[in-house]
Protein backbone atom coordinates (compact mmCIF):
# COMPACT_ATOMS: atom_id res chain seq x y z
CA UNK A 1 0.00 0.00 0.00
CA UNK A 2 1.42 3.42 -0.88
CA UNK A 3 1.66 6.24 1.67
CA UNK A 4 -1.25 8.23 0.28
CA UNK A 5 -3.56 5.21 0.39
CA UNK A 6 -2.46 4.29 3.93
CA UNK A 7 -3.08 7.85 5.15
CA UNK A 8 -6.51 8.03 3.46
CA UNK A 9 -7.65 4.64 4.81
CA UNK A 10 -6.34 5.52 8.28
CA UNK A 11 -8.29 8.80 8.32
CA UNK A 12 -11.43 6.99 7.16
CA UNK A 13 -11.02 4.32 9.85
CA UNK A 14 -10.54 6.97 12.57
CA UNK A 15 -13.63 8.81 11.36
CA UNK A 16 -15.66 5.61 11.35
CA UNK A 17 -14.67 4.85 14.94
CA UNK A 18 -15.34 8.42 16.07
CA UNK A 19 -18.80 8.45 14.48
CA UNK A 20 -19.91 5.06 15.79
CA UNK A 21 -22.65 5.49 18.40
CA UNK A 22 -22.44 2.17 20.26
CA UNK A 23 -19.89 1.19 22.89
CA UNK A 24 -16.79 -0.73 21.85
CA UNK A 25 -15.27 -3.59 23.88
CA UNK A 26 -12.50 -2.40 26.20
CA UNK A 27 -9.79 -4.61 24.65
CA UNK A 28 -10.66 -3.26 21.20
CA UNK A 29 -10.42 0.33 22.45
CA UNK A 30 -7.05 -0.29 24.07
CA UNK A 31 -5.59 -1.66 20.84
CA UNK A 32 -7.05 1.27 18.89
CA UNK A 33 -5.57 3.64 21.44
CA UNK A 34 -2.08 2.18 21.15
CA UNK A 35 -2.14 2.03 17.35
CA UNK A 36 -3.48 5.58 17.09
CA UNK A 37 -0.84 6.96 19.44
CA UNK A 38 1.90 5.20 17.46
CA UNK A 39 0.41 6.20 14.10
CA UNK A 40 0.21 9.86 15.07
CA UNK A 41 3.54 9.81 16.94
CA UNK A 42 1.83 11.11 20.07
CA UNK A 43 4.26 10.43 22.88
CA UNK A 44 2.26 12.02 25.70
CA UNK A 45 1.64 9.61 28.59
CA UNK A 46 -1.89 8.34 29.32
CA UNK A 47 -3.89 11.03 31.07
CA UNK A 48 -7.00 9.44 32.52
CA UNK A 49 -8.13 10.51 35.97
CA UNK A 50 -8.21 6.84 36.98
CA UNK A 51 -4.87 5.18 37.56
CA UNK A 52 -6.14 1.73 36.55
CA UNK A 53 -7.11 3.06 33.10
CA UNK A 54 -3.69 4.68 32.76
CA UNK A 55 -2.10 1.33 33.60
CA UNK A 56 -4.11 -0.47 30.90
CA UNK A 57 -3.26 2.23 28.37
CA UNK A 58 0.42 2.12 29.27
CA UNK A 59 0.38 -1.66 28.84
CA UNK A 60 -1.25 -1.33 25.40
CA UNK A 61 1.43 1.16 24.38
CA UNK A 62 4.13 -1.16 25.68
CA UNK A 63 2.77 -3.97 23.52
CA UNK A 64 2.96 -1.69 20.46
CA UNK A 65 6.56 -0.66 21.11
CA UNK A 66 8.92 -0.80 18.16
CA UNK A 67 6.07 -0.40 15.69
CA UNK A 68 6.54 2.16 12.91
CA UNK A 69 3.98 4.86 12.14
CA UNK A 70 2.84 3.02 8.99
CA UNK A 71 2.67 -0.36 10.74
CA UNK A 72 0.45 1.21 13.39
CA UNK A 73 -1.80 2.78 10.75
CA UNK A 74 -2.10 -0.54 8.92
CA UNK A 75 -2.93 -2.40 12.14
CA UNK A 76 -5.51 0.25 13.08
CA UNK A 77 -7.13 -0.02 9.63
CA UNK A 78 -7.19 -3.82 9.78
CA UNK A 79 -8.64 -3.87 13.30
CA UNK A 80 -11.44 -1.46 12.34
CA UNK A 81 -12.26 -3.39 9.16
CA UNK A 82 -12.41 -6.67 11.09
CA UNK A 83 -14.64 -5.18 13.78
CA UNK A 84 -17.13 -3.64 11.37
CA UNK A 85 -17.14 -6.71 9.13
CA UNK A 86 -19.68 -8.26 11.49
CA UNK A 87 -21.72 -5.10 12.24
Amino acid sequence: MNQEKIDKEFEEAVERVNNYQELFPADFLLRLYAYYKKATQNSEPPSSRRSIINAFKANALFQARGMTENEAKEKYIKLVKEYFKYK
